[in-house]
């Protein structure tokens, strides 16, 4: 038999690396599935103990050899050399693909299904870019559906993983560092967002949008924490990377950050323009999660103005809470919103849906999610001392303040101390508002100075 077979030179690089116990073990396996014997197959082309030393991994064939095995058993070239074929790649990436836009559509168990069907397919087949994504969607659809741990377990293995592409890890450590953030972990967002950012600047990856979406979630979980001008200098240094880089994804990330910055500073009037300058980037775009969240944190400052802009907020917000419904938010994205439509119902004097938003806000935090909760609590106390009472008032702040302590979140913590002392103080009880107020100072690290003995002395 002639074996003037024309060589592909991927194949003949792939049979030179190849490992001959799983090639063997694929031949075997073709052979067995057509339920031919050694004899039927190597017939003319070599010796039945020729063919079964090459099924055991003991020798290798020449590729003029493998080719015209792969055409009697009736599969590839590629599937013997553990390529998958070209219609199972497309196969797999229709599946990824699906996953994806039933995620982008607030579908996560459709998305699930899909990434099942993949991730069979992929335990075969080795394409290492579709199983990193593949596993990049998975985490996503255990976040979607509150499956916070096993989202930080998945995310925590791609971050790490040297033989995943930069871009995914990139990927993996913004996820980790927004999930350790929203459930209340700070430490450990800061820890990992800088462990992540560390091998974006030894990788040299630091031209990426990715890169500047991590820079800004890690500036989010510094400022958290009460390390306020790191993250605002974060922040800046942001603005002019995504500037540079002059993609939209890149810019609105920064601009959002540092909007969400100044308003926690104080300065809403300077937060609010920066906000929308954020939301027209997004828009641009199709990142329908981020477009639904900006559009309720926008809604959110618009109440903090002076005086509120209840009827632009409520519009802002109502519009985000219905995007949320077909995009792919989490638990604290809808949370934030219905946050910002409870402020917005106790600023237009409607108390009573105030709370059962507060009350929803709870129900979707389910105890995972302390900061939201820790508002909402604050939020509920502000009800009640509209009403004059003040002890249930004082008591949901004390919740509130006291979710923030444990989880260090001082700079807020702190914050929450001051208006219960300014609310104490407003209804005459002046001890318990001093001990307020020492409480604030203590949760920004301020303690009393023992007086010096060089001090002259009367």
């Amino acid at each position: 038999m002639s074996h003037n077979v024309r060589m592909d030179p991927r194949h003949a690089e792939l049979l030179e690396h190849a490992d001959r116990e799983e090639l063997g073990r694929r031949l075997r396996a073709a052979r067995l599935a057509r339920g031919l014997t050694q004899g039927e197959v190597a017939d003319d082309l070599m010796s039945v103990a020729f063919l079964s030393r090459i099924e055991s991994g003991h020798r290798g064939p020449s590729y003029p050899a493998l080719t015209e095995l792969a055409t009697r058993l009736g599969v590839t070239v590629d599937s013997l050399l553990g390529e998958p074929d070209r219609h199972v790649v497309d196969e797999i990436r229709l599946a990824l693909d699906y996953a994806e836009l039933s995620l982008e559509s607030g579908q996560p168990a459709d998305a699930e299904t899909h990434l099942r069907s993949a991730l069979e397919r992929l335990d075969t087949s080795r394409i290492d870019g579709m199983r990193d994504r593949a596993r990049l969607l998975h985490a996503r659809c255990l976040e979607a559906t509150q499956r916070e741990d096993d989202a930080i377990v998945e995310l925590e293995e791609l971050a790490d993983d040297e033989h995943v592409d930069g871009v995914t890890r990139i990927k993996a450590g913004i996820a980790l560092c927004r999930i350790y953030r929203d459930t209340g972990d700070l430490g450990r967002a800061i820890e990992c967002g800088q462990r992540v950012m560390t091998y974006v600047e030894e990788a040299g990856l630091e031209a990426c949008d990715e890169a500047v979406q991590l820079s800004v979630t890690l500036a989010a979980a510094h400022f958290e924490h009460g390390d306020t001008g790191h993250a605002v200098r974060m922040c800046q240094k942001a603005i002019a990377r995504a500037e540079s880089l002059g993609t939209a994804r890149a810019r609105a990330s920064a601009y959002w950050n540092a909007s969400a910055m100044q308003a926690r500073r104080g300065d809403v009037a300077a937060a609010v323009p920066l906000a929308e300058r954020a939301l027209a980037l997004l828009g641009e775009g199709q990142d329908a999660r981020n477009l639904a969240l900006l559009r309720g944190e926008v809604g959110r400052l618009q109440l903090e103005l002076d005086p509120p802009a209840l009827d632009d907020a409520r519009h802002n917000l109502e519009q985000a809470a219905a995007e949320m419904e077909w995009s792919p938010s989490t638990s604290s994205d809808r949370a934030q919103v219905l946050l910002g439509l409870a402020r917005a119902a106790y600023l237009s004097g409607d108390v009573p849906a105030s709370r059962d938003l507060v009350a929803q806000v709870h129900s979707v935090a389910n105890g995972h999610l302390p900061l939201a909760e820790a508002e909402a609590w604050a939020l509920l106390g502000s009800t009640y001392a509209a009403e004059g009472d003040v002890p249930e008032a004082s008591s949901c702040f004390q919740r509130a303040v006291l979710t923030l302590s444990a989880i260090g979140a001082d700079r807020s913590a702190a914050q929450l101390w001051f208006d219960l002392a300014d609310l104490l103080e407003g209804v005459g009880l002046t001890e318990a508002a001093s001990d307020a107020y020492r409480r604030a100072a203590a949760s920004t690290g301020l303690r009393a100075r023992v007086a010096s003995s060089t001090y002259a002395r009367s």
